[in-house]
């Protein structure tokens, strides 16, 4: 596969830059590409968007950052009509769309987001397809004004009041945020955490107020299908839906910043940094990453 680009991921590449996973961990076990552990050095990465030598269109595959290697024609996901940088968010989609089955939340329920980056993002804008109203709180004044202009509504967390949620999300990437949800639920409400700190400790007040009002906290994650939902689900068909929802979302405003493939340790260090104004970054491996 030649690859025309690749996208940065950044919650899991920034805390694997910062070092802030453990060295034993799998990088992961579901995708051959990534065989190994958090033990420097080793290649990383999963959001390549190319073209197959002697076949028309993109494809996706979920491999490191690399500019041309092999892979089997059953790990390549054909790409509908969308540039190859939006492509690079294909994994944060089925990311958000395995968060909002994961969320259970029913018809009309209020939803609240912890975070306005990407996924939490994403999440919302799925959220809503679907009748839920999601309210995102974010402390960036910017994401909070490109979540508007997405149809989302964003507030400061100091904002919030005193309105109780059935449901809290936390895709915000911060430790302190799982705590600050709790207190934000209704009595029986679940909390859940999208957000992967690392070997971050975060703390929780898991004191009278969370037993006595029968709270919940679970994590979602995208490597598995959920056992109870595995007779309706599969890898396979999330995979095939997160496809057809490509061209139906604004995935090219999330790609607000890219660097030539040649200049990919800038583009770390902007993710690292969190550069202002950066949603989402892009390495460009020959010049077209907005299809042109």
């Amino acid at each position: 596969m030649h690859t025309l680009c690749s996208g940065i991921s950044s919650g899991t590449e920034r805390l694997v830059f910062r070092g802030e996973v453990a060295e034993d961990i799998a990088l992961d076990d579901t995708i051959e590409a990534l065989a190994g552990t958090f033990h420097y050095p080793f290649p990383y990465g999963y959001a390549c968007v190319g073209e197959v030598a002697g076949q028309d269109g993109l494809v996706f595959a979920f491999h490191p950052h690399q500019d041309i290697f092999t892979a089997a024609a059953g790990d390549l996901i054909p790409l509908p009509a969308v540039s190859p940088a939006a492509a690079t968010l294909f994994p944060l989609v089925e990311t958000a769309l395995q968060i909002a089955l994961d969320a259970e939340a029913s018809y009309t329920d209020r939803v609240v987001v912890l975070g306005a980056g990407v996924v939490g993002l994403l999440t919302a804008l799925l959220l809503k397809r679907s009748g839920r109203r999601p309210l995102c709180a974010e402390p960036l004044a910017w994401r909070r004004d490109l979540a508007g202009s997405l149809g989302i509504t964003a507030v400061a967390f100091e904002e919030l009041g005193n309105e109780e949620f059935p449901l809290a999300i936390d895709a915000s990437g911060n430790t302190d945020a799982p705590a600050q949800a709790l207190g934000l639920l209704a009595h029986e409400g679940t909390l859940l955490i999208v957000s992967w700190f690392g070997s971050k400790p975060a703390q929780l007040p898991l004191g009278g107020a969370f037993h006595r009002r029968r709270l919940t906290i679970r994590s979602t994650q995208v490597s598995t299908i959920p056992a109870r939902m595995s007779a309706s689900w599969t890898v396979a068909r999330r995979r095939a839906e997160t496809t057809a929802l490509l061209p139906e979302l604004p995935l090219d405003q999330f790609c607000t910043h890219v660097f030539p493939y040649a200049n990919a340790a800038d583009a770390f260090r902007a993710v690292n940094e969190n550069a202002p104004g950066l949603m989402h970054a892009v390495l460009d491996y020959d010049g077209t990453a907005r299809g042109s």
